[in-house]
């Protein structure tokens, strides 16, 4: 399935997220999405990431797809070159991000602390920390106090199997941090909270600037609620078959989803020449 408003004409760029979007359900790339990526770099059209994940966790993507273009890691936060050396960076300030933990704690999520370059946090075998392991190819530290990490936050993530109370935690918590952190849903077991002003939107417009190319000309592809201010930044924006209605409203096409190479597929159908 793959459905849009036609092809994209004189794309320059492609800004792809991640987990959802790019790699499987199990967090595999495809040949077939590798295939596409060349075919992209064949056709003189740019390709690169923006994720909620840590910079340490593009780094397979790096070696296995040939990156070679700056990355937006912590959805925009920090920018990062091919080998993770950091170009800008950007931390929840410290009150912010003391009010996140203490929200996403009183609504009995599990909580995990980006900071220091480290995964933090309390329970090693909580919810879906096997999956996070597998995805950025690291082992936490375990913490007893959050708290102590709250100067240096990057990214808090909040963690619950009921995917709908997350989704409700997400509406209360993004009000309660209005201006003050940047709030999303990155998976639907993931609640990140992040700088504020900080979003794959803003990572889109700093690669049209840094590489002197219109945003009319930029395409986007993504999965989830976090990557609809990258769609509005973009010319072109393709949502996967597996995202939600609100994610593929905000679309310019839907493909098919992560797990039916998806991405691949529109890249074939609306990107490449």
């Amino acid at each position: 399935m793959t459905a849009g408003i036609g092809k994209a004409a004189g794309i320059a760029l492609v800004i792809s997220d991640v987990d959802g979007t790019l790699v499987t359900g199990d967090k595999r790339l495809t040949a077939a999405t590798v295939a596409a990526v060349r075919r992209l770099r064949a056709a003189g059209i740019g390709f690169s990431i923006a994720s909620a994940r840590p910079p340490i966790g593009l780094r397979s993507l790096v070696a296995e797809l040939g990156l070679d273009l700056p990355m937006g890691a912590f959805n925009g936060a920090s920018v990062v070159r091919p080998d993770l050396s950091i170009i800008e960076e950007r931390t929840i300030p410290e009150p912010a991000a003391r009010a996140a933990l203490d929200r996403l704690l009183a609504e009995g999520l599990d909580v995990w602390v980006f900071a220091d370059g480290a995964w933090c946090l309390r329970d090693p075998d909580g919810p879906y920390t096997d999956l996070e392991r597998r995805t950025i190819d690291a082992e936490p530290r375990v913490v007893p106090d959050l708290g102590t990490l709250m100067g240096t936050a990057a990214k808090i993530v909040g963690v619950s199997r009921d995917h709908a109370h997350l989704a409700a935690c997400e509406t209360r918590i993004a009000a309660a941090l209005a201006g003050r952190a940047t709030v999303h849903r990155s998976q639907k077991y993931y609640l990140d909270v992040t700088p504020p002003d900080l979003d794959k939107g803003r990572f889109v417009a700093w690669m049209s600037a840094h590489l002197a190319i219109p945003r009319e000309r930029i395409a986007t592809f993504g999965d989830a609620g976090n990557d609809r201010p990258m769609f509005a930044q973009s010319g072109y924006s393709v949502a996967m078959g597996n995202a939600e209605a609100s994610v593929q409203a905000a679309a310019s096409a839907v493909t098919d989803s992560n797990d039916a190479d998806g991405f691949a597929r529109a890249v074939e159908r609306f990107i490449l020449p």
